[in-house]
C-alpha cells in the first residue's frame, strides 16, 4: 500500500505539474509575509511586530487550507477550477485559523518552557523535557491529518483534531512513514527552490495518504470484524486502474508508448 502511495503521489503531481507549481509560487509569496510584515512595522514597537507576525502566520494557514482543497481535488481525479482553491480556503477557515492559533501557542510554549527547564538542570527538568518532547512529537505527527480530515470527514475543528489524534494512534507506523516521506519531499524541494514538489507536493502526499488509508476503515466497517485482514490489492484496484501502467519513458515521450 505504501509503495502505491508513493506512485500515486508522483503521478498526481506529474499530471498536474502547472497547478502544483503555481500553488508553490503562491505559497512562497505568502510565507514571506510573516518575515516581511514584522520588519515593516518594527518602528512602531514590539507589539506591532508581534501582531504582524501573528497575522502573517494566520494568512499562511489560510492559504494552506486552499492548497489542501486543490490537493484533495487532484487526488480524487477531479478537474480543477478557481473554486477548487477559493471554496476550501473559505470553508476551511474555522479549522485553519484554529490550527494556526494552536501552532503559535505551541511554539510559544516551547520557546518559554525549553530554556526554563534546561536551565534548572535537575531530575525534574529532565523528566519535564522528556514529556514535552514526546507530547510535541505526537502533536506534530497528528497535525499531518488535520487538513486531509477536514477535506474528507468533518468540518468541526474539535472533531477534526480528535479524528487526527485517533488516526495517529491507530496507525502509528504509517503516520511516522508519511512524516518521513514529507521530510524527503521537503528535502528534494530544496533543489528546485521549493517550486517542485514543494508545499503543494506535501499537501498531495498527505491527501493521498488519508484517502488510501480510509479504505481500510471502509473495509472493516463492511466486514464488522476489526481483526479482518486488509485486502489492499482489491481495495486499491480502482485507483491502480485510474493511474494505469506508466513508465518514465512514456511520461517524457508519450508518442513512443
Amino acid at each position: 500500500m505504501f509503495g502505491f502511495l508513493i506512485k500515486k503521489s508522483f503521478f498526481d503531481l506529474w499530471d498536474n505539474f502547472l497547478p502544483v507549481m503555481l500553488l508553490n509560487l503562491g505559497f512562497i509569496a505568502v510565507v514571506a509575509l510573516p518575515i516581511l510584515l514584522p520588519a515593516a512595522v518594527a518602528p512602531y514597537g514590539a507589539a506591532a511586530g508581534i501582531s504582524a507576525l501573528v497575522v502573517g502566520v494566520f494568512l499562511v494557514f489560510c492559504y494552506i487550507g486552499g492548497m489542501a482543497g486543490v490537493a484533495r481535488a487532484i487526488v480524487d481525479y477531479e478537474s480543477l477550477e478557481w473554486g477548487s482553491f477559493f471554496s476550501p480556503l473559505r470553508q476551511f477557515l474555522p479549522v485553519t485559523l484554529s490550527l494556526g492559533a494552536a501552532v503559535i501557542l505551541h511554539v510559544a510554549l516551547l520557546l518559554v518552557a525549553v530554556p526554563v527547564y534546561t536551565a534548572l538542570g535537575n531530575l525534574f527538568s529532565i523528566f519535564a523535557l522528556a514529556i514535552l518532547f514526546w507530547m510535541s512529537l505526537i502533536w506534530w505527527l497528528a497535525l499531518q491529518y488535520v487538513l486531509p480530515v477536514r477535506a474528507r470527514l468533518t468540518g468541526q475543528p474539535l472533531a477534526v483534531l480528535k479524528k487526527s489524534f485517533l488516526l495517529t494512534l491507530d496507525n502509528t507506523f504509517f503516520t511516522i512513514a508519511i512524516a518521513l516521506g514529507a521530510a524527503v519531499i521537503a528535502l528534494l524541494s530544496t533543489f528546485t527552490a521549493f517550486l517542485l514538489p514543494g508545499a503543494a507536493g506535501i499537501a498531495l502526499w498527505y491527501q493521498a495518504a488519508l484517502k488510501l488509508r480510509l479504505y481500510k476503515y471502509d473495509h472493516l466497517e463492511e466486514t464488522g470484524n476489526p481483526k479482518s485482514p486488509i485486502p489492499w490489492d482489491a481495495l486499491l484496484y480502482e485507483d491502480r486502474e485510474r493511474i494505469g501502467k506508466r513508465t518514465l519513458r512514456g511520461m517524457i515521450f508519450p508518442w513512443k508508448e
